[in-house]
């Protein structure tokens, strides 16, 4: 007589996206789980992390380390899949990746959707022909390229006061003296910080020989000169850097999103609309303290990058599901390499009176910034041993039966 027994298959985890968000939450899973019950596959474009708040120091010249994901999560069981996400189906549980062999479906179980943002130009004619981003890797080495063959004197503008713009403007103001560096920003330089940071933010400004238009308003970029509400202003490069614009891919699936195009969200970063979905990072679209939209950025997403992990760890290991505060301290920006600004803020990101200025701000930056990329390339440094099994019915819908 035949022996049967029943085989659990694993539990397949799929994270698109390995920013910030998605490779910490790779790791995360890997160290709460174990790999006979789960399988974890990341999918990404590039085969090596890409540290994201570094994208105005890159180009401006300066090298970055290397840091490859195959080192990075070597020996924790994540499996990754080089190429670009070109579709999710929600409804069959499907991923369609396009790498060097073309287009192919990689099914999921439980969907970790990661894929982060992009620029946005705000629909200003001439903005994606003539103007430069910085918001992933290509666009700064492209704005590298083009920078370097900038002759002394050229006119460099900056379009958007905000963080993005600041530490653009001033990385390149340090690093190349010898160029015309102007700012354009909607509001006052710096009106969204504390009067003691947006003093220090003018001085370094004032230093760098910065030109600041304020209450400006773009309204095209031309080849040589962006035109504003205040006449034209001369472009040699134009850099624009007026916020983020997430994936369309979330959109074009029956995912429930915002007007913003980010994936609805519960407290757990799990789907509205698909409980096997989960989004994190500027793809999500979190409410945090006062009830605000958590704003797109790393401080933001890497605590809903732990709380996703945490909340799919849980529930397939039937364990209590936790839950983390996602709440501002401070904005940390770099002022190039020798100033920086720590602006101490409110649980939703308003301003206090105190902010810490100068050399030890620059540093006190670097550190997060370094601190960042060192909890991506560690992702199951610091966190328990302890690997929890998948219990059986939370593994993927229907039990495989063998013949003994």
């Amino acid at each position: 007589m035949q022996n049967m027994r029943q085989t659990i298959q694993k539990h397949r985890v799929v994270v698109i996206g390995a920013g910030y968000t998605g490779a910490t939450a790779a790791g995360r899973l890997a160290r709460r789980l174990r790999d006979e019950d789960v399988s974890i596959t990341l999918v990404n474009a590039e085969p090596d992390f890409v540290e994201r708040v570094r994208m105005h120091q890159l180009a401006v010249g300066q090298p970055l380390r290397p840091r490859p994901f195959d080192e990075m999560f070597a020996g924790t069981g994540v499996e990754l899949r080089l190429g670009q996400v070109t579709g999710v189906d929600v409804d069959r549980r499907t991923v369609t990746v396009t790498g060097a062999d073309g287009p192919s479906d990689l099914e999921y179980d439980t969907l970790l959707y990661a894929l982060g943002s992009a620029w946005n130009t705000q629909g200003v004619p001439g903005t994606t022909e003539h103007a430069h981003e910085i918001a992933g890797r290509d666009g700064a080495l492209r704005l590298r390229d083009r920078l370097a063959a900038l002759a002394p004197g050229s006119p460099v503008t900056v379009i958007g006061g905000g963080l993005t713009g600041v530490e653009a403007a001033t990385e390149l103001a340090e690093t190349r003296p010898d160029l015309d560096v102007s700012l354009i920003a909607r509001g006052g330089l710096g009106d969204w910080l504390s009067p003691k940071g947006a003093r220090h933010l003018r001085k370094v400004f004032t230093g760098l020989r910065i030109t600041a238009h304020e209450h400006t308003t773009v309204t095209a970029v031309h080849a040589d000169r962006v035109t504003t509400t205040e006449g034209d202003i001369p472009a040699a490069v134009t850099i624009w850097t007026t916020g983020f614009a997430v994936h369309p891919i979330a959109r074009a699936t029956t995912l429930e999103t915002g007007d913003t195009g980010q994936i609805t969200v519960d407290a757990t970063m799990r789907s509205l609309s698909h409980p096997d979905v989960y989004a994190i990072g500027d793809a999500a679209l979190v409410t945090g303290p006062g009830d605000k939209p958590l704003r797109m950025s790393c401080a933001s997403g890497i605590p809903t990058a732990w709380q996703a992990a945490d909340a799919i760890a849980a529930r397939l290991t039937d364990s209590k599901l936790p839950t983390i505060s996602a709440r501002y301290f401070n904005q940390c920006i770099s002022l190039g390499r020798k100033e920086g600004l720590i602006q101490y803020v409110t649980a939703d990101d308003r301003a206090v009176s105190a902010a810490l200025t100068g050399r030890l701000a620059a540093l006190y930056k670097e550190l997060v910034c370094k601190g960042a990329a060192w909890g991506v390339a560690n992702p199951t440094m610091g966190l328990p041993t302890r690997r929890r099994r998948v219990t059986a019915e939370r593994a993927r819908a229907g039990v495989a039966t063998e013949t003994a």
